[in-house]
């Protein structure tokens, strides 16, 4: 639903009544993209330990030939002796541990001139090298794929994304994304400034996060919106069910976020990197073993708000990376919609909010929740 908001500041969070706690503990839902700086990781597993494709003893000359684009060579100290190979490149480069397992298997990492398991323990001392095959081009291609399109005019589009969708393609998700199905939609008709595979995308919400989100069909739209997000202007309010009871009926959590240091697929509080992440919370309904929680996002860092409440022991229900591996109510993917979505339109200067029902899949668990209140 369109509604032009009357007064910007009356969506703001006010000093004064609305004072929040500030909870200091040790990246959101939605991240600003800009040309130079891309986070190209999808949601995926976390990668395995099976022992496959070993092959001890071969030799360096025995390497497939692949195009190089880069050859990193390591050299592991006396406190790194025993660690596995696998495990190791992940932690001193800037390559994923699953990526190093798979480069080890195609026989693209040798140590002291022998090709090895991924499993090898290294020792002080050792020379290893790894060679990086230059990377495939992704592409995207229209597709026709229904989308739920909120709003549009010929600067900007507001889509509820499904859960289950990714925003655009990456490696492991070619196709079958919200990029895909805009294209088809739009054809040329999207902004360039992101590049080939993200036309149009100015945020991202999570793969198993539905909701809002807007998209621009021209580069002055995408700079105008991408501006706004950079200064924290946008209203970006999500709902979501968290375990255990929220005591408090308001808080701010304001902790910066980064990478983890021993999972790449997770992001950490006080990580690798960190920027600065803020969320306010204002509990919506308490359900004993549950709370219902309405999240607005002050800054967009990956994952920030499921890193947010997990770092504060109330992970989102439905969230296998950052909670229980064991979820109730046979959920895949974790309980959380980007409901209210709110800019300055680029063209026109006007406040635009847009608002989206909580979905079914959301609602079906909140139903059950209520029936066991009411029995």
């Amino acid at each position: 639903m369109l509604k032009p908001r009357q007064d910007i500041k009356a969506n703001r969070l006010r000093d004064g009544d609305d004072k929040l706690e500030k909870i200091i503990c040790k990246e959101t839902e939605a991240e600003v993209f800009t040309q130079t700086e891309m986070d190209y990781t999808e949601d995926g597993d976390i990668e395995s330990d099976d022992d496959i494709g070993e092959g001890f003893g071969a030799q360096a000359s025995e390497i497939p030939e692949v195009r190089t684009a880069e050859v990193k060579t390591l050299t592991p100290s006396e406190a790194d002796k025993g660690k596995r190979l696998d495990a190791y490149i992940g932690e001193v480069t800037d390559l994923s541990r699953s990526y190093a397992q798979n480069l080890i298997e195609d026989g693209l990492v040798s140590v002291s001139g022998k090709k090895v398991a991924k499993k090898y323990k290294i020792k002080a001392g050792d020379t290893i090298m790894i060679s990086i095959p230059e990377a495939k081009p992704i592409g995207a291609a229209p597709e026709d794929i229904p989308i739920d399109i909120i709003y549009e005019d010929e600067d900007v589009i507001v889509v509820e994304k499904p859960r289950g969708m990714v925003v655009h393609p990456a490696i492991g998700n070619p196709s079958g994304t919200l990029v895909n199905a805009i294209m088809y939609h739009c054809g040329d008709s999207l902004s360039s400034i992101n590049g080939a595979i993200r036309p149009g995308i100015v945020h991202r919400i999570d793969k198993d996060t539905s909701g809002l989100l807007m998209i621009a069909k021209n580069d002055s739209a995408h700079e105008s919106l991408a501006a706004q997000l950079k200064e924290h202007s946008v209203t970006r309010e999500y709902i979501a069910l968290v375990f255990d009871n929220i005591k408090k009926d308001k808080l701010t959590i304001d902790v910066p976020i980064g990478r983890d240091d021993i999972n790449r697929l997770r992001k950490a509080v006080n990580g690798i990197g960190s920027r600065d992440a803020v969320t306010h919370i204002r509990v919506l309904k308490r359900y004993g073993k549950y709370t219902l929680v309405a999240a607005r996002l002050e800054t967009g860092r990956t994952h920030q708000i499921r890193v947010h409440m997990a770092s504060i022991k109330h992970p989102l229900v439905g969230d296998t990376l950052y909670g229980p591996k064991k979820q109730p109510f046979g959920l895949n993917g974790q309980l959380l919609h980007a409901r209210q979505l709110g800019f300055v339109h680029p063209r026109t200067g006007e406040y635009m909010e847009f608002s989206s029902a909580i979905p079914e899949y959301f609602q079906d668990v909140l139903d059950k929740l209520d029936d066991t209140e009411n029995k």
